[in-house]
């Protein structure tokens, strides 16, 4: 028997959902949402005539099916998800939650790949061809992307970070055919529409997480080879001397975060004179001429020793610019928030 709901769109269950869940838990919600979305919601709620029983039933018992399937997929991605629904609902209505949820999940192509092992992940794409990889990696997290464009040959980390930069859009039916590669019990759940992907922004994302090792000898190749492009991720991308670009309120606050003295005391050790002098004008008297005791007295220091500290102060910068605390203005007179 067919259900009373299937002569509804989504926006008029939508509605019927929320006068079924009342005031209270409807008011919870829209807190969550646009304010088109409530506008849309509120205009729909206002032209519902009385909601039957059965219909009543019917929305809430979808509406649980739905969050049923939601943490299940959360848990252990679309296959694990429609192997549970089975058992619980049988094929059939498994197969109709699953589908259900195809659009408002949006699932992101490799999503499975974030609940495994990266180091197998790693093993498997390393001798793909670099354009393969580039797909895979604007997918990944960040951090996850930067562990595996770590671990590639230094020859190939350069070529697969250009090919991120330049990548535009790329056709369902390839990422399909890449994804079923990597696992074979991912849905074929994607729009058909062509998906965005990559570009500048995904890159400076990633090459702001892996070590500097890694960022210097893709930076040092693309500035022979792509000089335009190594000119356009340079704008977007925060290193240590760009401390030279926050006003001094900016540069206090970083100063004023948990940071410990031998990290500024060796990060400036591989600073120029111009910032060295920003950071000590920025520091009490007291602190400031500690810290220029511990140079003195610290001696040589290893290059990869003095990149870790920095590394740590840029960590800082990058923290507070993503809670909006300060503000750095790059190339252009943009602001960028990495």
């Amino acid at each position: 028997m067919a259900s009373l709901l299937e002569q509804y769109g989504g926006k008029t269950k939508a509605a019927m959902l929320l006068v079924c869940l009342g005031p209270e838990k409807s008011a919870k919600i829209f807190k969550h949402l646009k304010e088109e979305e409530i506008e849309t919601l509120t205009l729909e709620i206002a032209s519902l005539n009385a909601i039957l029983p059965e219909v009543k039933e019917d929305v809430l018992q979808e509406f649980y099916q739905v969050c049923i399937a939601q943490k299940y997929i959360v848990e252990g991605g679309i296959g694990y998800a429609k192997q549970l629904l089975e058992q619980s609902f049988g094929d059939d209505k498994a197969n109709e939650i699953i589908s259900k949820l195809t659009v408002s999940l949006q699932v992101r192509p490799f999503d499975f790949i974030k609940k495994d092992d990266i180091t197998q992940v790693i093993n498997f794409i390393q001798n793909e061809h670099p354009q393969t990889i580039a797909l895979i990696l604007s997918y990944l997290k960040p951090v996850q992307a930067a562990e595996v464009l770590s671990s590639l040959a230094p020859e190939k980390q350069a070529d697969v970070a250009k090919r991120i930069a330049t990548m535009d859009r790329t056709n369902p039916d390839v990422i399909r055919e890449i994804e079923a590669a990597l696992e074979n019990k991912i849905a074929t759940l994607m729009t058909g529409e062509f998906t965005d992907v990559g570009g500048i922004d995904a890159i400076v994302e990633i090459l702001n997480s892996v070590d500097r090792n890694t960022e210097r000898n893709i930076m040092d190749t693309l500035e022979t080879e792509e000089v335009e492009l190594s000119e356009e991720i340079k704008k977007k991308m925060f290193v240590f001397e760009d401390l030279l670009s926050l006003d001094n309120r900016s540069i206090q606050t970083v100063l004023r975060e948990d940071i410990d003295q031998k990290d500024i005391a060796t990060a400036l050790k591989g600073a120029s004179e111009d910032l060295q002098n920003l950071i000590f004008n920025n520091l009490s008297k007291r602190l400031a001429a500690m810290i220029k005791e511990d140079m003195e007295f610290m001696g040589p220091v290893r290059r990869t020793d003095v990149e870790e500290a920095q590394q740590k102060i840029v960590n800082v910068v990058r923290r507070l610019q993503e809670t909006n605390q300060i503000v750095v203005a790059r190339g252009g007179g943009d602001d960028i928030i990495v």
